[in-house]
């Protein structure tokens, strides 16, 4: 019997790549594009959602990106930020995240006239606020923020500056985004080398619109702890079948360094389909990939533009894909594994809140 959604929703997740600017309600965006005069496709919340979705389905990364001068017009003020922040932690506590990392580019909040240190402020003010109030509804969540320098404006090392300012504060890794091809990670070389000398960690978007030396890239320049997508890891993975017709791979020796020390990727299937790095959730590499042993997680992106939850992510790879029960507790615990909290707190999440609920709906315990 498929998993059903209802039964998803019930259950602890934990979201690793998800952004800040990529989930703000509609309604939100309609009123505060109001006050601020920012022009919009549609005043009507539902048909702005669903604008959204389709300027974002068109199978290109950099067609994607653009849905986004709608948002971040919206998120110039200290005050709009923390609604922003505070409405995120809410949704995400609503579809029973237990843990999740929010990631922004403070740079892109600097129209108003704001400082990079009054951005991080804001959102963290707002962070707090969701928490608080999730809690005050009986909903647990706890929230690490995730600086994220943007590949084309090369200010690295001062977002990489600010991280490192932040890192007692609740901003617990460093990521860069933006269009792939033509921004290697190499480009900000400097800001990773001072963050792998102050021991700070790093994720990396990567092999996403572009392939496997931008991968290499992230793992070996940037030192990168986690890959943000790393779909196209595939491009060095040969899936084959044996004469019992048995599924089997070979694969290439990047794939196989990521296999073999278990380099977590961070898989958003809605988000791969539009932008072309896979053709249907039933095909996505997510379950092969799983099925090899690599270190899987299951992330949302942007659940405004792919009109998602973690919840329907996960829903959709029981229904299309055939996961069971223990295919989402096990991304679930992986990805709390690879969290960048203190491994006392990743200990205390997994033992005391992932487990226990899964062991009462039937699933068992984590396969090591």
């Amino acid at each position: 019997m498929t998993l059903a959604a209802d039964q998803i929703a019930a259950l602890p997740k934990v979201l690793l790549h998800d952004h800040l600017d990529g989930g703000l309600r509609p309604a939100t965006i309609v009123e505060l594009a109001g006050v601020a005069g920012h022009p919009l496709p549609t005043t009507d919340p539902q048909e702005l959602g669903r604008w959204f979705v389709a300027a974002a389905d068109s199978g290109s990364l950099e067609r994607y990106l653009e849905t986004f001068r709608h948002t971040v017009a919206v998120m110039q003020t200290a005050d709009n930020l923390r609604r922003v922040a505070r409405e995120s932690v809410l949704d995400l506590a609503a579809d029973g995240v237990v843990y999740a990392e929010q990631r922004y580019a403070p740079e892109q909040h600097q129209q108003g006239g704001l400082t990079l240190q009054q951005v991080v402020d804001a959102v963290q003010e707002g962070f707090a606020e969701g928490v608080a109030q999730a809690a005050a509804q009986g909903r647990r969540i706890q929230v690490g923020t995730l600086l994220t320098a943007m590949r084309h404006a090369d200010r690295g090392d001062e977002i990489a500056a600010l991280a490192l300012a932040n890192r007692d504060r609740g901003v617990v890794g460093f990521d860069i985004a933006g269009a792939e091809k033509g921004f290697p990670p190499s480009r900000q070389a400097s800001a990773f080398g001072a963050l792998r000398a102050a021991s700070f960690p790093v994720t990396v978007h990567a092999g996403e619109a572009d392939g496997l030396q931008s991968i290499a890239e992230a793992l070996h320049v940037a030192g990168a702890l986690r890959l943000g997508h790393g779909v196209r890891i595939m491009d060095d993975i040969t899936v084959t079948t044996g004469l019992d017709g048995a599924p089997g791979a070979r694969l290439g020796r990047l794939a196989q360094w990521v296999l073999d020390r278990q380099i977590p990727l961070e898989l958003c299937p809605s988000s791969n389909l539009q932008t072309g790095a896979a053709e249907s959730i039933a095909q996505h590499p997510v379950t092969v990939l799983r099925s090899l042993g690599f270190a899987v997680t299951v992330s949302t992106d942007n659940r405004l533009q792919s009109g998602t939850t973690l919840t329907r992510e996960l829903a959709l790879l029981a229904k299309e894909a055939g996961w069971t029960l223990d295919d989402v507790r096990d991304v679930t615990v992986t990805a709390a594994e690879h969290s960048f909290l203190a491994l006392p707190q990743r200990r205390e999440l997994i033992d005391r809140v992932i487990l226990p609920a899964y062991s009462q709906n039937g699933s068992g315990r984590h396969r090591a």
